[in-house]
């Protein structure tokens, strides 16, 4: 792997796994739980001008990290509620590159963004806890990739999502010597 794409994928691209039992679920939901709390440790003490550095060249800035997880994260919320709720329903994919350009993502502090994912992840994981075995077989289907999604693999999508951004922000702050 050459180094923008170690830059871009640091813990490397999401592989799915074939099986995922309910030891390994009870550890997705820890991580979905424990998320938001280890972010802002991450970034609590971060400048304007560190929150503004690309995490790679040509990269989004830390800010506009933190904004797309916290788009991205309210997007997945819905989408398990949309799969418990609908039989196999078709999700609404949305350009995230494109939202990341968007004034409240470029510009503004992360505080509320950081308040959205806190808040997003206590109630996905009130959710995820109360979930069957058979409920987290629901799927809903992603029109774009043609493609229909189980909960509890998109779970495992979404811890690989958590992992995979606090990657990017950590080796940047190492980079720096922050």
């Amino acid at each position: 792997m050459d180094n923008l794409e170690q830059k871009r994928f640091p813990i490397g691209q999401f592989e799915e796994p074939e099986k995922i039992c309910d030891i390994t679920l009870d550890k997705h939901i820890k991580v979905i739980k424990n998320f938001p709390g280890k972010l802002k440790d991450l970034i609590e003490n971060f400048t304007d001008d560190q929150l503004d550095t690309p995490y790679r060249e040509g990269g989004w800035t830390v800010r506009q990290l933190v904004n797309h997880i916290a788009d991205s994260h309210i997007n997945s919320f819905i989408r398990f509620k949309l799969a418990l709720t609908e039989d196999n329903p078709v999700i609404k994919p949305y350009d995230e590159a494109k939202w990341a350009e968007l004034q409240d993502s470029l510009n503004m502090p992360v505080k509320p963004a950081m308040r959205m994912i806190k808040g997003t992840h206590q109630r996905w994981t009130v959710l995820l806890n109360t979930l069957t075995n058979k409920q987290f077989e629901r799927t809903f289907r992603h029109p774009e990739q043609n493609k229909d999604y189980n909960l509890r693999h998109y779970l495992a999508f979404y811890v690989w999502h958590c992992d995979h951004h606090y990657a990017h922000i950590e080796n940047l702050k190492k980079e720096k010597g922050w």
